[in-house]
Order: structure tokens, then C-alpha cells, then sequence
């Protein structure tokens, strides 16, 4: 009963600031922070993950659930009066699909329950102020919905000129001045604005050294999404939607999902404009696109007046966004449509992860593993399973199927298992085969 009441509290205060937020779209919100109490950490506790890895304290979740009470009231008194000293994030590297490393930041699990209250507060406030065109890391959406926007307007458009958009290392270059100075504009209360600034100049711990943080917002912090959504809300979104559009020729869009966007235009003059201005634009707030993966697509089909297409002719332009290579090609009634598939480097990256797994676990019980396999193989389906992509399902249901033989065949010498015996090893322990999740036509 206490568990409810108190997440009634925390909705009710939430629908207040959206509320104001909604009503003065350019007020400067000066009193956020009152809303802030035992109850609303102890929700944004509740929202936090307790399976991660534990900060520079070693703390872990279980450990600060032990005196829950005493440990949000102190976090609280700490937070209201100025005194919470942000610690620094513990970095860790994680592989990137080209072989480089992704830098992680990992707060301590007290210093995660704040910057999600903190959270709370700031998404409240700018769920009111983002555009539609955003979806990245948003209360209710999701790069499904990101990836149904793009292929519902370029179906529109017939094709268009595509502007593939990739900022280098956003995360690492984001510009505190400026960070402030955009908050600025929407928040004026002093607790948030303080705390947010603490984070910002915390660190990094890394082999035991501490190196200061100029620039950027560690990947991996809780508030670390909302306040990249905030930035790229003033660099990209407003600016696109206010100075950008009602210049153009023709039609355009804009589609991003955090750090990464794809623009659409009708015509190519716009598009060559938009991309001479873009990296000016970006440099203006301390961001640098590359300077080979931004780059100009002429996403046209050949087939645009009802005309098939040849099969000697060239295959039109085609570009990658959130996993998928996006192309055109004919529908089975002989129509120009919008495809998608499973980027190549997103299923070599998947197929290795899968003949790495099997080979670390080969010795487990067979059940053990199937129920595993299953798992992994059912969580790719559940993102790469969109209308249009049945063909990189099938092959990946094949090659998990020849990992798995490959290595339950070298457990032992008298393991070899050919495909007669792994088919019916197969009958007993089935697979899921590929299935399409996310179709377009569901929500027609």
C-alpha cells in the first residue's frame, strides 16, 4: 500500500511539472528541485538497475538497499543543501563493431539514484519541448518507431536525397559551456543546475588515476541520454524544424535516435546546401562530423513512375540507420519499395558473438544450451525481425545452427556429430525459426 501511494505521489508531481512545462514553453522553470523528496529518490531507486557493475566505492546495489531509509535521506540532505560531492566514474572499454574500444563511465549506485531523480525532473520538463523527429532514449519510444518514421517517408517521397549524418565522438565532445548555457534557457533552479555541473566536472577513474573531464558526458550515466537529447535538441532538432525547412524547395525530413540521424530531402539542391552548412552548424557547438560517414545519398529508385527495373542497371544509392541497410528494390507485384535488411557489420558482429559463445560453452549440457541459444536467438529476432528482412533472419537461423554443430562436434574426439545426427538432435531441441516482430502492415 505504501509502495503505491508513493508512486501516485511521484506520477502526480510529475504530471504538475509537465503541465507547467506544457503551459510556458519559454519560461525559465526556477522551483524544480522542491518536488525532490524521500518518495522520489525512492522511486528513482526503484527505476534503477540493480545488476550492474558497481562504481569506484565498490558499493552495490544490495549494499545501499541494506539501510534503504537512512541511505536516500542522507543522498537527499546532501543533494538539497550542496554538500553531495559527485564521485568519479570508473571507466571501462567495451569493443566496437571496427575493432576500436567504446569508453564506458560507471557511477557509483548512489550517485546513479540521484542523476535518475534528477532525471525524472529534467525529462518532465523537455518531453514538453522535444520534436517529434527525436526518438532516442524518450519515454515511449523506440528505434522501432525511429525506423517506421524514415520508411514511411521515404515510401512518400518516392525517394529522395538522404543526408547520412555521424558525429565523431559525441559523447566525448560534448561542450559544458554550452550544455550549460542551453539548460540555462529552460531551467533556472540552482539545486539542479549545481548537481548537473558536479557530474559534468567529476572525472574519470581509470587504473587508479584520476583525470579530469573538460569535455563530454561519460556513456553509461544515467542522465547522460537525456542531457545529449537536450544538446542535439538545440543543435540539430529546432534548428532543422525553425531555420532549415521553411527554406527548402521541396519536402524534408529529419529522423534522429540520440547521436544518430539521417535527413531526407526532395531535392538535391537542398540536400547539397543542408550538407555544405551542417559541419558549421555542428562546429559552432564544439562538435566535429566525420568527414567520410557524413555523406550524400542518392536514395532513388529507378522506378519511379511504375516502370520496372532493369536488371542491368545499376542498384540505387543505399544507406545504414540503427543496424539496417536501408535500399529499394521491387515488391512482389513489381513495385518500387522501401527494404531493410541487417547491416553486414551488425550480423557479422552477431554471428561471432554466437560462435564465440558456443565455443566458451560447448562442454555445458546440451539442454543448457539450447535453452541459452534460444534466448539469443529469439533477442535478435526481437530487433531484427522487421518486415522485409526475412532473408538475413534465415541466415543467421543457418549459420547459429552450423556454430552450434561445429563446436558440440569438438567437445570430444568421439563427439563428431555430422548433420543426421544434429538434425535430430535438432528435433528434440528445436531452434526458433526466424520470425518477423515488427511488420509494417500491423500498424496500417
Amino acid at each position: 500500500m505504501a509502495d503505491t501511494l508513493r508512486s501516485c505521489s511521484v506520477s502526480t508531481k510529475c504530471r504538475r511539472i509537465a503541465e507547467l512545462a506544457k503551459r510556458h514553453p519559454t519560461m525559465r522553470l526556477t522551483t524544480l528541485a522542491h518536488h525532490m523528496d524521500v518518495d522520489w529518490l525512492s522511486a528513482a531507486c526503484d527505476r534503477t538497475r540493480k545488476d550492474g557493475a558497481s562504481g569506484v566505492d565498490g558499493q552495490t546495489a544490495e549494499q545501499f538497499a541494506a539501510d534503504l531509509d537512512a541511505n536516500l535521506r542522507s543522498l537527499l540532505d546532501r543533494a538539497k543543501s550542496g554538500t553531495y560531492r559527485a564521485p568519479p566514474v570508473r571507466r571501462v572499454y567495451i569493443p566496437k563493431g571496427n575493432g576500436e574500444q567504446r569508453p564506458l563511465g560507471i557511477p557509483t549506485f548512489e550517485d546513479k539514484v540521484l542523476q535518475r531523480a534528477a532525471a525524472m525532473v529534467l525529462e518532465a520538463v523537455y518531453e514538453q519541448d522535444f520534436l517529434d523527429c527525436s526518438y532516442g532514449f524518450r519515454p515511449g519510444r523506440s528505434p522501432h518507431q525511429a525506423l517506421d518514421a524514415l520508411w514511411r517517408q521515404t515510401m512518400s517521397m518516392a525517394g529522395c536525397w538522404i543526408v547520412e549524418l555521424d558525429i565523431r565522438k559525441f559523447f566525448d565532445h560534448l561542450d559544458h559551456a554550452k550544455l550549460r548555457e542551453i539548460l540555462g534557457r529552460r531551467i533556472g533552479d540552482g539545486v539542479l543546475l549545481r548537481m548537473i555541473g558536479k557530474w559534468l566536472k567529476a572525472g574519470v577513474m581509470e587504473d587508479g588515476a584520476w583525470q579530469a573531464t573538460k569535455t563530454g558526458t561519460p556513456q553509461g550515466g544515467v542522465i547522460s541520454p537525456l542531457l545529449a537529447n537536450v544538446y542535439l535538441h538545440e543543435v540539430l532538432d529546432t534548428w532543422f524544424q525553425r531555420e532549415v525547412r521553411p527554406r527548402m524547395h521541396g519536402p524534408s525530413f529529419l529522423v534522429r535516435f540520440a547521436d544518430d540521424a539521417v535527413l531526407g530531402f526532395a531535392c538535391e539542391q537542398d540536400a547539397r546546401r543542408v550538407l555544405e552548412v551542417l559541419p558549421k552548424r555542428f562546429a559552432r557547438f564544439g562538435l566535429q562530423l566525420h568527414p567520410t560517414k557524413t555523406r550524400l545519398v542518392a536514395f532513388r529508385a529507378k522506378a519511379t513512375t511504375g516502370r520496372p527495373l532493369d536488371n542491368d542497371e545499376d542498384p540505387p544509392g543505399t544507406f545504414t540507420f540503427l543496424g539496417f541497410t536501408h535500399y529499394w528494390a521491387l515488391s512482389r507485384k513489381g513495385r518500387p519499395v522501401v527494404k531493410r535488411k541487417t547491416a553486414a557489420a551488425r550480423l557479422t558482429r552477431a554471428l561471432k558473438a554466437i560462435r564465440d559463445w558456443c565455443a566458451r560453452h560447448r562442454h555445458k549440457p546440451v539442454a543448457e544450451q539450447h535453452q541459452a541459444l534460444t534466448r539469443k536467438i529469439q533477442g535478435h529476432y526481437a530487433y531484427y525481425g522487421i518486415t522485409g528482412n526475412g532473408r538475413s533472419l534465415g541466415l543467421f537461423f543457418e549459420q547459429v545452427k552450423r556454430a552450434w554443430r561445429t563446436w558440440l562436434s569438438r567437445r570430444s574426439q568421439k563427439a563428431y556429430m555430422n548433420w543426421t545426427k544434429f538434425n535430430a538432435l535438432l528435433a528434440r531441441y528445436r531452434l526458433p525459426p526466424p520470425r518477423i516482430v515488427h511488420s509494417i502492415y500491423r500498424t496500417q
